[in-house]
């Protein structure tokens, strides 16, 4: 009881203590994770120029850019696109505001008519632009959103078509901006003086090189102070961002011989046959030679990952390794077993017939509503449809000389309207199956309706080359994979690899096995690929995550089986170390403190005592300029050329340090340019070169001019 009545006589202090703890651990876990302190970071994208990019709006247009770009783009590649799509658009929107640079809606109306000036789609029966039929097809879209319409014979929706409007006024202000930096852009009279005098003021001078390779590379010690010093003096061009370095061995799922020899065991089965006798029934195999009945037997029995259907090819379109070995089979022969693009195969020649490999055709597209890349203002039935087909053909059979008007009148394929329906010549199997076979089965001349996936064609062949002779074949094809029990042993040396280097030596338990290590030096937070194994961010992402310290052990599923990462070595943002610095400033020093070295060792003045001293000759080099400041025998070198410009006929320079050694100089000529009278045409080049990079470096000026604050690693939009 005693105990009872002291915690309630000291309750109110209790529930102090209580409250403090309580408080003490909610800010230790906002400041392990500081970005929980600013919300606004977690949800922001990036910042640029103050104005911010959310993740929501973001990730929405990676979503419809992934869709645009298909599935052979990576999400990175596509993430990087529209980052760089939506850096631009801030730094040239906070330039459009500053300057009060709009396009207003009759101006948006002015670009979109010259857009589609000539898109058959929104002309009217003269050939001219109808802002009607533009209209009308706006309307729609609005009407049936979010379902597509037809533009270009391609889907689009409503909101596509916004899109489509803004990137065309995007396009606008960019070239309304760029004119305005132009139109300040000018060539001075004095400008165009000095330009001409730059390229027409001209010496012939007589010199010495002492080249930089006179001095071994042996002899000229750099210390690690000395490098370090160079980085710190020339700290701008050796800033890096954060970096990674990490090394790993792959475990690849490849197959082995014996799971090769075991495909090809497979395919042997089937090119001769089996017969089993198992529990009391035969299960029969026929040979692949006398089946009659070849899809089924490819695609279901066999099971090959190459589908059969039927199609004629041209020896050409084999596999050029073993085209003459199929092509040269008789109707029933069997060729293989044989290895091709990772698979091992068996292929049979079904058939063969003589067939033109080009046809030249005309049609008349009846297209009806529901029929593939119909066009919104398609509404007849596919019955009406055919009988329209049918009544043209009709006619045409009569008088063939209706045949462009026909087209132009009544054809749904926009495509070859222009062309009065025609496809000039073309390949074999280049069309739809039900067009390709008219068009190359039946002769010059004939003129039918067939009916396709797009509508009811009225097709008159008015072209055939030479018939040659054209294969049917069906393949049996197995892609060499690696065996349940091969899946399952490396799985095994992967786990035991994992275990053993989490323990010991990265290399040396490599190296005990016999597996490759591969190191990866200076990954970036946003890099994608890894060498040797491709994309590979979840590698990169982990590499960067706070909780993984150097040494860390980790496994990664890939493509191609595991990888096990070591996290070798973590480089801060800022000036770059020593080791990695030395491949590109070593040759700098070594070229400092050898042309220091030269110097010190002349010291002739002329440069006939030079050159005896240094063992070599002196040169000449004449009509030098310095607009392009290039002297023979010794290349482009600048300085050297600059101090030959500021020196008098006749006199010699001191020791001039260049590109490639050491020079000394003697004007033997000098030849001023040509006065002009006028130097405005020499402006008006100046000009010219002026205006000619704006579009290629207005924007990366103000790129580089903006305050960006990059996010994406942060929200983990990668």
């Amino acid at each position: 009881m005693a105990v009872l009545n002291k915690i309630r006589q000291r309750s109110l202090f209790l529930i102090l203590i209580i409250a403090l703890a309580l408080f003490s651990f909610v800010l230790a876990d906002l400041f392990r994770n500081s970005d929980a302190l600013v919300s606004k970071s977690q949800n922001i994208v990036a910042t640029i120029n103050g104005k911010d990019i959310t993740r929501e709006d973001f990730l929405q247009k990676v979503e419809v850019a992934q869709r645009q770009s298909g599935p052979n783009a990576t999400n990175t590649q596509v993430v990087n696109r529209v980052w760089d799509q939506e850096v631009r658009k801030a730094v040239m929107e906070s330039q459009y505001e500053e300057l009060g640079i709009s396009v207003e809606k009759d101006k948006m109306r002015d670009l979109i008519k010259t857009a589609l000036a000539t898109n058959p789609q929104f002309l009217n029966e003269a050939g001219l632009f109808d802002e009607n039929k533009l209209n009308e097809f706006i309307a729609n879209l609005k009407d049936i959103a979010p379902q597509p319409g037809f533009f270009n014979g391609q889907p689009i929706t409503y909101a596509d078509w916004t899109n489509y409007e803004q990137n065309i006024a995007v396009n606008a202000l960019q070239q309304n901006y760029n004119n305005l930096v132009k139109a300040g852009l000018t060539g001075t009279l004095a400008e165009g003086e000095l330009d001409h005098k730059l390229e027409g003021d001209k010496v012939d001078i007589k010199y010495v090189q002492v080249p930089f390779t006179a001095i071994p590379d042996s002899t000229v010690s750099v210390s690690k102070s000395d490098i370090s010093a160079y980085i710190k003096a020339h700290k701008k061009q050796y800033e890096v961002e954060a970096s990674r370095d990490i090394r790993y061995v792959e475990f690849k799922e490849e197959a082995t011989l014996e799971d090769e020899e075991a495909i090809k065991a497979e395919l042997n089965m089937y090119l001769n046959g089996r017969l089993v006798d198992e529990t009391g029934r035969k299960d029969t195999i026929v040979a692949f030679s006398k089946v009659n009945k070849n899809a089924e037997y490819i695609n279901i029995i066999a099971g090959s990952s190459e589908k059969y259907e039927e199609e004629f090819v041209f020896k050409n379109s084999l596999p050029t390794t073993f085209a003459d070995s199929i092509y040269n089979l008789k109707v029933g022969a069997v060729f293989g077993p044989y290895k091709h693009d990772g698979h091992y195969k068996l292929t049979k020649l079904i058939a063969e017939k003589n067939i033109p490999d080009s046809a030249k055709v005309r049609h008349i597209l009846i297209s009806y509503l529901g029929a593939r890349s119909a066009t919104p203002e398609v509404t007849r039935t596919e019955a009406e449809a055919e009988a329209t087909a049918d009544s043209l053909l009709a006619v045409l059979k009569r008088d063939r000389s209706k045949f462009p008007e026909f087209v132009t009148a009544f054809s749904s394929d926009q495509g070859s309207v222009q062309n009065e329906g025609r496809y000039d010549w073309h390949p074999y199997n280049t069309m739809v199956p039900e067009f390709n076979d008219f068009e190359f089965e039946g002769k010059v001349g004939d003129l039918d309706v067939v009916k396709t996936v797009f509508g009811f064609h009225i097709i008159e062949i008015e072209g055939q080359t030479d018939k040659k002779r054209a294969v049917d074949v069906g393949t049996i094809s197995k892609k060499i994979e690696p065996s349940e029990a091969t899946i399952n042993k490396i799985f095994r040396d992967a786990s035991k690899f994992e275990v053993e280097v989490d323990k010991n030596d990265f290399q040396e338990v490599a190296n005990e096995s016999s597996y490759t290590v591969r190191p990866i030096n200076g990954i970036k937070v946003l890099d994608e690929n890894i060498t040797g194994i491709g994309s590979q961010r979840q590698i990169v992402r982990w590499a960067f995550e706070d909780e993984s310290k150097v040494g860390d052990i980790k496994r990664f599923t890939i493509p191609s089986g595991y990888a096990i990462v070591q996290l070798v070595a973590k480089h801060d943002e800022g000036l770059m170390a020593v080791e990695d610095a030395s491949a590109t400033v070593l040759p700098l020093i070594r070229k400092e403190k050898k042309a220091q070295m030269i110097k010190d060792r002349i010291t002739a003045t002329t440069l006939e005592d030079v050159a005896a001293a240094e063992n070599t000759s002196v040169r000449s080099a004449s009509a030098i300029n310095m607009k392009t400041p290039t002297i023979s025998g010794a290349g482009r070198e600048p300085l050297v050329v600059g101090t030959a410009f500021g020196l008098d006929e006749g006199e010699t320079s001191g020791l001039i340090v260049g590109e490639k050694g050491v020079y000394m100089v003697q004007v033997t000529k000098v030849t001023p340019a040509v006065e002009l009278d006028n130097y405005q045409a020499a402006a008006n080049r100046v000009e010219q070169r002026k205006s000619g990079t704006v579009n290629s470096k207005v924007y990366n000026a103000l790129k580089e001019a903006a305050e960006i604050e990059d996010n994406r690693a942060r929200t983990q939009v990668q």
